[in-house]
C-alpha cells in the first residue's frame, strides 16, 4: 500500500518564524477558553433540527471544507435534518474495501498519520522533540502500560472534512471501556507542536480489546468542539457527567467485533491512537507522519516484530 504524504518541509525563514508565533498564540488562546462549555454549546447546536438553516449550514460546510459526499450512503444533502446527522453520516456499501490479507492491521479511520512507530521506554512521540508517557495516556494504569511499554503505536488525526466513524483494525472482544476526563485542546498539528502531553491531557475514551496478537488499546481523543464521543456498545459517553475517571462495565456477553466493524464515532473531528504490544505489528515502510489513510487500508503486518 502506497500512502500519500505531505511535501517536504521548507527551510526556516521569516514566514516560518511568524507561523510558529501564530501557533503559540493559538495554543495560548485555547488555554484561556472555557473549553467544555463551548463544546456543550456546539453539541446542542449541531443537533438542532433546524430545517433550511441546518441544510444551509451543511452546504456551507461542504463547500468550505471540500467534503467528499459521493461515498456517503445518502449523498443528497437535503435529506439530513441536522448538522450532526450529516457529520456522522455512514458510507455506502463498498466505499471502503478492506485489505483482503488476513495478517493486515486495518486503518480504523479516514485521516492523516500524525506519528507512527515504536514506544521508546514507554513513551510515545507526539511531535518533533515532544514525547509523553503511555501510562498517562492510559489514565495511570501502570499494569496496562507495562504490557505496551515496548510496543507499537500510530496516531491518526481526523480533520473536519473526514468521515468520522471509527472501525475495528482487527477482530477483537471488548475487555473494557474507560472514560478519562481532561481538557479539550484542539488536536491539529499546530496545537500538538505547542501543547506538551496533549493527548494525555485531553478527555478521551479508552477501548480495550482482547485479540489474537494480545491486548489492543484504541484511544478516542476528544477535542474542542467535539460535541460527543460514542461507542456502539455504550452509546454516547461524553460530554462528561463528572470529573472522575469512569471504568465502565462491559455488556454481557462481551461484544465481539470483526475487523472493519464500526466501533464508535466522533460528533465533530478528533484523533484515534492505536496501541499494540511488542511484536504485534510491523508497520508498512511507506507509513510515515503526514501519510493520508482511509478506513480498511492495511497499516502493517500482524504478528511480525516491528
Amino acid at each position: 500500500m502506497t500512502h500519500r504524504t505531505d511535501p517536504p518541509a521548507r527551510l526556516v525563514g521569516p514566514s516560518t518564524v511568524r507561523g510558529a508565533a501564530c501557533e503559540r498564540l493559538f495554543a495560548g488562546l485555547q488555554r484561556a477558553l472555557p473549553q467544555h462549555p463551548l463544546s456543550r454549546v456546539v453539541h446542542w447546536l449541531t443537533r438542532l433540527r433546524a430545517g433550511p438553516l441546518a441544510r444551509l449550514a451543511i452546504r456551507a460546510f461542504v463547500h468550505a471544507c471540500q467534503v467528499e459526499v459521493s461515498d456517503a450512503a445518502e449523498p443528497d444533502l437535503r435529506r439530513y435534518d441536522s448538522f450532526n446527522a450529516f457529520f456522522t453520516r455512514p458510507l455506502r456499501p463498498g466505499a471502503r474495501p478492506l485489505d483482503p490479507r488476513p495478517d493486515a492491521l486495518l486503518c480504523p479511520v479516514d485521516g492523516r498519520v500524525s506519528q507512527v512507530g515504536r514506544l521508546d521506554a514507554g513513551r510515545l512521540l507526539q511531535a518533533k522533540r515532544q514525547a509523553y508517557p503511555v501510562a498517562e495516556l492510559l489514565g495511570g494504569d501502570m499494569a496496562l502500560a507495562a504490557g505496551i511499554a515496548e510496543g507499537s503505536f500510530v496516531t491518526l488525526y481526523l480533520s473536519p472534512r473526514d468521515y468520522h466513524r471509527v472501525h475495528m483494525p482487527i477482530d477483537g472482544t471488548l475487555a473494557g471501556t474507560i472514560h478519562i476526563p481532561g481538557r479539550l485542546f484542539s488536536v491539529n498539528a499546530a496545537t500538538a507542536a505547542q501543547v506538551p502531553r496533549l493527548y494525555a491531557r485531553n478527555e478521551r475514551i479508552l477501548c480495550l480489546f482482547d485479540t489474537a496478537v494480545g491486548r489492543l488499546a484504541v484511544v478516542l481523543v476528544g477535542a474542542i468542539f467535539v460535541g460527543s464521543i460514542e461507542t456502539v456498545w455504550h452509546g454516547e459517553l461524553t460530554p462528561p457527567r463528572g470529573h472522575a475517571l469512569r471504568n465502565l462495565s462491559p455488556p454481557r456477553p462481551a461484544p465481539k467485533l470483526a475487523r472493519g466493524a464500526e466501533l464508535g464515532r466522533f460528533n465533530m473531528g478528533s484523533t484515534v491512537i492505536l496501541l499494540l504490544p511488542p511484536g504485534a505489528v510491523a508497520w508498512h515502510q511507506g507509513l510515515v507522519a503526514g501519510s493520508r489513510v482511509r478506513v480498511g487500508e492495511g497499516l502493517g503486518r500482524l504478528g511480525a516484530s516491528a
